[in-house]
Order: structure tokens, then C-alpha cells, then sequence
């Protein structure tokens, strides 16, 4: 972990990434929690991202004391835009800031590599996870692009922020750069669980005395949403009542998956239950309290917010046995850990943990200990403040 330093330096911190608040995915909502931290601790935080949907304002707007300038971005390219005045947005910018902070995979990285070259400042990338697309000419070709415009920016930068040593030392992403990597926990809230909302969601969900088992995040091809629905095979020899709950999106415009797997979604259909996606983080608290454990069968992870979230509301995790994700279960025995690409093995693994629940259940001060939001917080100005300009 890094070494945090005795500063009260109040910096002017640069962040860019692609999407930004009101959009909601892990990666967004860690980059809001930490620049509205920095800024309540008197930073001046500045977010420069993409007018993803023409709804959102044009001009600068202040959220939650960070300074948000959105970019007009005509094309779209697979889940990238491209945004024509962004250079010299960012170059103008850089020259009014301390620091640049952007988070990986990012099509922009080698432009503002260079762009901070010419204005004298560090750039300081946190990695989110090795870009995984669906195999095809196209996607293969952003995949290689952008990995290469990642590496022209990982030579130059100082440090590279990751969640984890284990993802760290498994990801093609960082492993050429092994020696900047530093590992920092993702920050993470949720609010606690009221228990009336939870009692209601479970009589609405629960089939007699059956358990339910939630799922939290998108139908995609690299989180393999449809292993945990073949796993039911091997769950309803000793739950046949057993329900799957899934939260977030599913119908997704950029690939496939959920018409792919319509046909196990159809051979399934009295069991399972689809919510979308919930963005209200009450709401969604209350979801993970409603499941009696939460399944993740995803192929790659760098870590997944969602496991500690539930955690903190007081449900145990399955998930597979990956560089990155199987973090959580590890660190904290919360749950099991499952074969990577096995739905047999998935399904073994919720019996075992339905069967013995109070086994893998760890109370909230114990998960948050580990997972400390101030203590990632700190990691963060720590390094700003230690490759800022001077």
C-alpha cells in the first residue's frame, strides 16, 4: 500500500474519464465517491468527460462540490464516443491544475500522455479492468488499439493505481508495468438495509420457502449472466423453489448476449425475475438484504464493488475463482468461491453456502474495516500529492 504522508497541501486535481455522474456503473460511481471526498477536504476537483446523451446540460455544472465539464461526442465507437474538442479542452485545463488522474481502459490515454507532457504535469491512471469484448474483427481491433495507446501512457506515468496485488499480477493491462502498480481497495458505501423494505421485496420475490439468489450487474458476455441461470440444475435438486433475481441492465445495445441466451432465459422463466437496473442506492441496499446469497459467474473482474456492497448489507457472495474478483471472498471467508466457466461448479457452490449461511456471514463493522472508504481515500491524496506539480 502506499505511503501516506503528513501533506495538508489543498491540490487542484484533474479528473477524466469517459462516462461520468448521472451514469451509473462500478467504475463511475468509484470515480464520483473519490472526487467528492477530495473536494470536502478542500480540493479543488475538476471532472472533464463525455455529453453522453443530449439530456445532460451543456455548460460546467457543480455536483456535490466537483466542477463537471461535459464534452459534445458525435461518434460513437463500440462503448467509446469520440469527443472532437477534447485535446484542447484538456491541454487549457492541464494548465490550470496540479494533477491529471484518468482510469483505464480509455481511448484517450497516449493524448493525454502527450498533452501532459507539454504542460509540466504526472498523470496518474487507476485501472479498472482489461478491456474483454466480444470476439470480431472489429472489437479486435479496439482491443489491440487500445492497449496500445494504454502502454505509450503507462511508460510515462509515476504510478498506476489498481484494486488489487492479485489482479495486478494477472492482468495483461499491468503486468508490463509491474513495478508503478500500487494497490488501493475501491471505495465503496452503501447505506444499511431498512428491514420493512426487505421483508416486502422478499414476499414479492420468494416462491413459498424457497431462497433467493440475486445477481447484480450487467447481461454481459464477460460476467457469463447465463451460467448462473444453467446452475439452477444442479440448485433445484435441493431448492426447486429457488428464485434468481437479477439487477441491472439487460437488454445491452453494444453486444448480444441477452438475445443469445433467450433460449435459457424462456427454459427458465418461472424462476426467474429481472429488475433492470437500480440506481437508488437505498434501493438497491435492499436488494442485496433480500437475497440470501448473490452469485457472480463472470470470466473476468478486476474486482467487483458489488461483492463488498453486499457484503455490507449482510449476504454472502459466490464467486469464481478469478485474478482480481475472488478478492473479497477471499480476504473477508464471506462466501465460496466457484470454478471459472463451470456452471455445475456455481451451483455446488450456492447449495453449500445456502445450506451453511451462518457460516459465511461476517457482520458490517468487520467488512468495512478491511474495506475502509477513508482509508482509500487517503491512499489517493497521498499519491496526488506526491507526484503533483510542485
Amino acid at each position: 500500500m502506499t505511503q501516506i504522508q503528513n501533506d495538508d497541501r489543498k491540490l487542484k486535481i484533474l479528473i477524466s474519464l469517459l462516462y461520468y455522474y448521472p451514469h451509473l456503473t462500478g467504475l463511475t460511481y468509484h470515480v464520483q465517491l473519490i472526487a467528492e471526498e477530495l473536494a470536502r477536504r478542500g480540493h479543488e476537483v475538476t471532472v472533464l468527460t463525455a455529453r453522453y446523451t443530449n439530456e445532460l446540460p451543456r455548460d460546467t455544472v457543480m455536483h456535490n462540490g466537483v466542477r463537471v465539464i461535459r464534452l459534445w461526442a458525435p461518434i460513437r465507437l463500440s462503448r467509446g464516443m469520440i469527443m472532437p474538442a477534447y485535446p484542447w479542452a484538456m491541454y487549457l485545463l492541464m494548465r490550470q491544475h496540479d494533477i491529471v488522474s484518468i482510469h483505464t481502459p480509455m481511448m484517450e490515454t497516449a493524448i493525454v500522455s502527450v498533452l501532459a507532457r507539454l504542460a509540466g504535469l504526472n498523470v496518474i491512471p487507476t485501472h479498472h479492468g482489461d478491456l474483454v469484448l466480444p470476439d470480431s474483427p472489429v472489437n479486435n481491433f479496439i482491443t489491440k488499439t487500445m492497449f496500445a495507446f494504454y502502454r505509450f501512457m503507462a511508460k510515462r506515468a509515476p504510478n498506476i493505481l489498481a484494486y488489487s496485488d492479485d489482479y495486478a499480477d494477472n492482468s495483461y493491462y499491468l503486468k508490463p508495468f509491474r513495478e508503478k502498480v500500487k494497490p488501493v481497495y475501491p471505495p465503496i458505501f452503501i447505506p444499511d438495509p431498512i428491514a420493512e423494505n426487505v421483508k416486502q421485496l422478499r414476499e414479492q420475490w420468494q416462491d413459498g420457502e424457497g431462497p433467493i439468489i440475486g445477481y447484480s450487474g450487467r447481461f454481459v458476455q464477460e460476467k457469463r449472466p447465463e451460467l448462473l441461470i444453467q446452475a439452477l440444475e444442479v440448485i433445484n435438486q435441493k431448492y426447486p423453489n429457488a428464485r434468481v433475481v437479477f439487477a441491472g441492465e439487460y437488454d445491452i445495445k453494444y453486444e448480444d448476449t441477452w438475445e443469445l441466451q433467450q433460449h435459457l432465459v424462456k427454459q427458465y422463466q418461472s424462476q426467474l425475475i429481472f429488475l433492470g437496473l437500480i440506481r437508488d442506492k437505498q434501493q438497491l441496499a435492499d436488494f442485496y438484504a433480500a437475497c440470501d446469497v448473490v452469485v457472480l459467474p463472470s470470466d473476468t473482474e478486476c474486482f467487483a464493488l458489488v461483492q463488498v456492497e453486499a457484503m455490507l448489507c449482510g449476504t454472502p457472495m459466490v464467486m469464481t475463482n478469478i485474478p482480481g474478483g475472488r478478492v473479497p471472498v477471499t480476504v473477508t471467508g464471506m462466501g465460496k468461491l466457484a470454478t471459472q466457466g463451470d456452471w455445475q461448479s456455481i451451483g455446488e457452490a450456492t447449495v453449500e453456502v445456502l445450506d451453511n449461511r451462518d457460516k459465511y456471514v461476517k457482520s458490517r463493522e468487520e467488512i468495512r474495516e478491511i474495506f475502509s472508504f477513508e482509508r482509500t481515500v487517503n491512499h489517493y491524496e497521498a499519491v496526488f500529492r506526491e507526484h503533483a506539480r510542485q
